[in-house]
């Protein structure tokens, strides 16, 4: 993979005021939005560059755009949208990996300690971490070792930057996870191709988890945050940024993250092969957000995240921020399913 390269293009989604939507690019001073002529989505994009054959970046640098706009105007009055989204949301499946940097390892650790004590024996997460280690960059054309894996949802669990992210009644905690995510169309003959890169923010319940790994997957079942931006082309070897907790206007807890490959233990190829190697996952028309793991979490500070506290995640290659608040979602109430 190659470093960003000057003028590298990204995307945002958004609404006018009047309620119509429109795709733009990014200014090259990250402050003002040119929205492309004839496109209102991202998804568009993509089907047209798929339809026609067009690399997507040399899709959007040939069409007319639109006079530029103020961005920040945009993102107060809460009108940008995710970078990617389906009109049919339940055709956008949220998935992700974790074990992938050090510091998601380092975290995981922590948290069985916490549970069975500091002479237990190595967990399975520092086990399937080193796995990683010795076997998820194998050489161009070989298979590496399988990573973790897990589901978020659909479509439909997707908030944008500025949205509430809802702590469920029944979750035990709710905290940030700083990623990076991979956007992805199915083409029509069933092969993925990647649209681009984003910031997302994989809000989990770290409590669950660490009561049992076997609870990983019930406590990956939330809501998640991508955006602002989406990056078009190749990802950086290394990209850098901060991931703040924000409580009543004041940092209550900073702490700088580090990925792109020359950070993972797997490499992006290898992680989208065990994605993709499922015929489930290579449906025709189909999206997909793949996050690639976190390197640092407020949690493995032993930072107590609570209600109204708001996460910013911010990165020079990604530029605006992603910024959403937990709030606190409706009382669990028990489900009862009766027979037709």
């Amino acid at each position: 993979m190659r470093g960003v390269e000057q003028g590298q293009t990204r995307l945002v989604q958004f609404k006018t005021e009047a309620g119509a939507r429109k795709v733009a690019v990014v200014g090259a001073d990250g402050e003002t939005l040119s929205p492309l002529q004839g496109f209102a989505t991202v998804h568009e994009l993509a089907t047209r560059s798929l339809e026609t054959g067009t690399g997507l970046e040399a899709l959007v640098a040939a069409l007319p755009r639109e006079a530029a706009i103020d961005y920040e105007t945009v993102l107060k009055a809460g009108r940008v949208l995710p970078p990617l989204d389906h009109p049919e949301p339940a055709r956008f499946l949220i998935t992700g990996t974790g074990l992938t940097h050090t510091g998601s390892a380092t975290a995981r650790n922590r948290m069985h300690m916490v549970t069975h004590g500091p002479d237990a024996d190595e967990s399975d997460s520092m086990k399937i971490f080193r796995m990683g280690l010795e076997g998820g960059k194998p050489a161009e054309g070989e298979i590496g070792i399988q990573p973790e894996w897990f589901f978020k949802g659909v479509g439909t669990c997707v908030v944008p930057t500025g949205a509430p992210l809802e702590l469920p009644g029944f979750a035990l905690a709710g905290a940030e996870e700083a990623e990076i995510v991979g956007l992805y169309i199915v083409g029509l003959d069933g092969q993925p191709r990647r649209i681009g890169y984003t910031l997302g923010n994989d809000f989990s319940d770290h409590i669950t988890e660490g009561k049992n790994y076997l609870y990983l997957a019930h406590s990956k079942l939330r809501e998640c945050s991508l955006g602002p931006e989406l990056l078009l082309g190749e990802l950086p070897e290394e990209v850098t940024g901060h991931v703040r907790v924000i409580r009543d206007g004041k940092v209550v807890w900073d702490e700088t993250f580090l990925s792109g490959e020359s950070h993972m233990s797997h490499s992006i190829a290898n992680l989208e092969h065990y994605h993709f190697r499922y015929p489930m996952f290579c449906r025709p028309g189909d999206l997909h957000a793949y996050f690639f793991g976190a390197d640092a979490m407020s949690y493995a500070s032993n930072v107590k995240t609570e209600v109204n506290d708001e996460f910013e995640i911010v990165s020079p290659t990604f530029g605006k921020p992603l910024r959403n608040r937990m709030v606190a979602g409706p009382e669990e109430k028990r489900v009862s399913v009766t027979p037709l």
